[in-house]
């Protein structure tokens, strides 16, 4: 069974101003949709194909390039549109508050933290705020399409927010103001679907 580009839970235009409709139009329907043909292409006729893109990733051989980009591309971009919503913004609360707290010190410390990451990752990449066994939670980045499902990569831990710092992200509307695309990123993080990914693995 091949993997399908998935849909997006709201409309391409739904996140403006912060996100613009052709950045959405070009980011999901063109480039989410090459790594997911090319990821097909590269696991066809493998002992991968079938699998889920976790347990892909997780025995992933890092030296197999096709899948760890496209496998990456696939899974980073899947949870990238998940953790945005038009009505997203605010804070977290609950427990995956309650870790933030305790891993940073407050929110605005967190922020600060997963903002630098994703501010200070050479070229392109992602900045990911992640879950380990027992709840901690820690900030990482990884280059290009890595994440930190991959052996050895980022901080390991399972990522339950997930911000693409590659250009064509932001371009359209931020030109070279990377650090500008990072702060409107924080108006549209669905805190309730980034909760729900804590509560599922830590």
């Amino acid at each position: 069974m091949s993997f399908e580009l998935p849909k997006l839970n709201y409309a391409h235009d739904a996140l403006e101003p912060h996100i613009d409709a052709k950045t959405m139009q070009i980011h999901h329907g063109k480039h989410h949709q090459g790594y997911t043909d090319n990821l097909n292409k590269a696991i066809e006729g493998t002992n991968m194909e079938g699998k889920t893109i976790e347990n892909i990733l997780i025995n992933l051989d890092m030296n197999n390039k096709a899948v760890r980009n496209n496998g990456g591309g696939f899974y980073n971009h899947r949870l990238f549109w998940e953790v945005m919503s038009p009505d997203g913004g605010g804070k977290p609360t609950g427990e995956l508050a309650e870790a933030i707290n305790t891993a940073f010190g407050s929110f605005d410390a967190f922020k600060e933290e997963f903002s630098n990451a994703a501010k200070t990752q050479f070229g392109s990449g992602w900045a990911w705020l992640c879950v380990h066994k027992g709840g901690k939670v820690d900030v990482c980045s990884t280059p290009n399409q890595d994440n930190p499902v991959m052996p050895g990569v980022g901080c390991g831990g399972t990522p339950i927010l997930g911000l693409d710092v590659w250009e064509h992200a932001y371009y359209l509307n931020y030109q070279n103001r990377r650090p500008d695309y990072v702060s409107a990123f924080f108006n549209v993080i669905n805190w309730e679907e980034v909760s729900a990914r804590y509560q599922q693995n830590k």
